[in-house]
């Protein structure tokens, strides 16, 4: 059975599901707002669709802080510093 993957809202502008692609479209709408020639409302626009991604992407890094201090508390992470048994990829 597939493992379903929940993602954040996509945005207005299409379907952004990868964390590079909604960091791709923020530092896009950050250059959008720092143009001088951008209308007000579409400034406010940007912005506010920056500031949805934004707290996606941080809410992302979170749960990723959140998996990685658990994988590195988990007990049942080898202590030593013994290889891994990498039989099972041999060539033979």
């Amino acid at each position: 059975m597939a493992k379903k993957v929940i993602t954040a809202p996509a945005a207005k502008t299409g379907n952004m599901k990868s964390f590079e692609e909604r960091l791709t479209r923020l530092e896009t709408l950050g250059e959008q707002i720092r143009k001088t020639d951008i209308p007000l409302d579409e400034a406010l626009k940007a912005f506010e669709e920056g500031i949805r991604l934004a707290r996606s992407l941080e809410n992302d890094l979170e749960k990723i802080e959140n998996r990685i201090e658990i994988l590195m508390n988990s007990t049942e992470a080898p202590l030593n510093d013994e290889s891994p048994d990498l039989e099972l990829f041999d060539a033979n």
